[in-house]
């Protein structure tokens, strides 16, 4: 079967929920058996996110091949139950900085260097290099942004041309939709969606389907006059409401029939599609017999989307533990004294400190570990989590007073945190820190070997600073347990305690690995300890 394409576009606001769509449509067609992959456009003129400040941009993602991306991939993998790659994920800068180096480099030919078609051509080579590499079925690429937006024109474009290369029936356009309700006219009102699709045609893009993003279900009335105004068949009106966990999205889709939508217009015939797993998890979902709360304690707790992977592995872990996940949210910049401290976290069930850049908010971290060690609180470390871990042992425990990290205190006296060897003469901050899978030993009878139930696994990591070799002796004379290492034996990945409920650290992000169908490991222990501490 030739390889099919379909592209996701938004319009009238950002934010609506292309990435959680994209992520069910890919779903929905691997469950009749197709090979699927997703792909991300954003056209931001940045490489990739990996420098931008979290309240800029989120959570980044990393993929197992060490790419830094957009957290929309992160939605990818968890729906589709599979790991991606670089290639998934596309950036302006990403294909400017291609262009130009071919220009430089003389593979132009002396010709002209233009948006059309030298940049559209690098843009269509990038979206189909997924399909002919990986013997792919049907490729779905999300747009970034909103149709209108200046920085999108050359990847409409090249979406536009993709038809004329590839025929009708082997590209389909879904575009989503804003359909806002106006309580002082008790009405929907559709002409931002009309205004939107005809942004999109005057492009020379006539969308094939509308998800039309709103509050509540549309009238027949109301999909017919989006039908009419915007060109598209009345079937083809598909409402994507609110809900009440994001996983049933695919379910609410397959029950208007858009999946067998997509498989018509694209010439696909197949039968039924497999969903039971998928609806046994959000049935689970729904009907939980306990609920459990974790404070998440961090210093980027304003945006939560700069945690999305880990809400997300906290949300797996919890249905499959039968409970509700109930998240309270601590600004480590924020943190009181003793007094207030016992206050905060008295009545959660765990805690988990995730990972950041930066000094600001970290004494707080520590202080949290501190409390969560003395008090036998369920305990989760993250990257920089398990850093603190480090520090708060080294001051309290080993007696080494001043010990921080490199990173905060170039002139403490006990840097147990400083960078990794291979990081000392790099200048350049865009891609250089230590990304993507790597291996990790795991010490018998240890808390982690016991959680993996295996003696080597892998998990993705995101850091430039490490547990200083030289401080590993005393740390662990005094009790401190490095149960996980590189296969070398100089990394310390893991750290945990004893005569501890629940008290470990990573240095690697096991919340990119989580599924909603096989929730990580370490995730899932955690949770049970915390409903343990009820």
């Amino acid at each position: 079967m030739e390889t099919k394409y379909i592209f996701v576009t938004g319009g009238v606001v950002s934010s609506l929920g292309k990435g959680v769509a994209t992520a069910s449509i890919g779903l929905l067609l691997k469950s009749y058996g197709l090979r699927v992959t997703l792909q991300k456009i954003d056209p931001y003129i940045n490489v990739d996110p990996g420098t931008m400040n979290p309240y800029q941009h989120g959570e980044v993602f990393v993929t197992k091949d060490g790419a830094e991306c957009d957290l929309d991939l992160g939605h990818y993998e968890r729906f589709l139950n599979d790991s991606l790659a670089r290639d998934n994920n596309i950036t302006t800068g990403q294909i400017y900085y291609s262009v130009i180096s071919k220009e430089r480099r003389g593979e132009y030919l002396g010709k002209t260097v233009q948006v059309v078609p030298h940049i559209t051509d690098e843009i269509k080579s990038r979206i189909m290099k997924l399909g002919t590499t990986n013997n792919i079925d049907v490729v779905v690429t999300e747009i970034g942004g909103t149709v209108g937006d200046i920085e999108g024109q050359p990847f409409l474009e090249a979406a536009r041309q993709m038809r004329l290369d590839h025929g009708k029936q082997n590209t389909l356009y879904i575009h989503l939709t804003l359909v806002p309700f106006i309580k002082a006219a008790r009405e929907f009102k559709t002409k931002p969606t009309q205004h939107s699709v005809r942004e999109l045609r005057a492009i020379g893009i006539q969308p094939d389907v509308l998800l039309c993003r709103s509050d509540s279900w549309l009238t027949d009335d109301e999909r017919k006059k989006i039908s009419l105004f915007c060109n598209v068949p009345v079937e083809a009106v598909i409402d994507a409401v609110d809900v009440e966990c994001i996983y049933e999205i695919p379910l609410m889709f397959h029950r208007q029939k858009l999946d067998q939508m997509i498989l018509s217009n694209l010439g696909i015939d197949k039968k039924e599609p497999d969903l039971a797993e998928w609806e046994l998890f959000v049935q689970r979902a729904k009907s939980p017999n306990k609920v459990v709360e974790i404070a998440i304690c961090g210093k980027y707790v304003e945006l939560r989307d700069a945690y999305k992977s880990i809400m997300e592995a906290l949300y797996h872990a919890a249905v499959a533990n039968d409970a509700r996940l109930k998240v309270k949210w601590i600004d480590t910049d924020r943190i009181g004294d003793d007094v207030a401290l016992e206050n905060t976290f008295a009545y959660v069930n765990g805690i988990l400190v995730p990972g950041g850049f930066g000094m600001r908010g970290v004494e707080g971290k520590i202080r949290v570990v501190k409390y969560a060690r003395e008090r036998k609180k369920p305990f989760f470390g993250i990257c920089l989590g398990l850093q603190c871990m480090v520090i708060e042992y080294a001051r309290n425990v080993c007696g080494m007073k001043g010990a921080n990290s490199s990173e905060f205190d170039d002139a403490t006296p006990h840097p147990v945190i400083d960078l990794l060897p291979e990081q000392k003469k790099i200048k350049n901050l865009g891609g250089t820190m230590r990304l993507g899978d790597y291996p990790c030993r795991l010490e018998s009878k240890s808390l982690a070997r016991k959680i993996y139930t295996k003696e080597c696994i892998e998990e993705r990591h995101r850091h430039r600073y490490e547990v200083n070799p030289k401080y590993i002796k005393p740390l662990q004379e005094k009790g401190l347990v490095f149960s996980g290492k590189s296969p070398n034996g100089k990394l310390m990945e893991i750290a945990e305690i004893n005569n501890h409920p629940f008290f470990i650290g990573t240095q690697f992000h096991p919340e990119f690995t989580s599924r909603p169908l096989a929730p990580n490991p370490i995730f899932y222990r955690f949770i049970k300890a915390s409903l343990q501490n009820i």
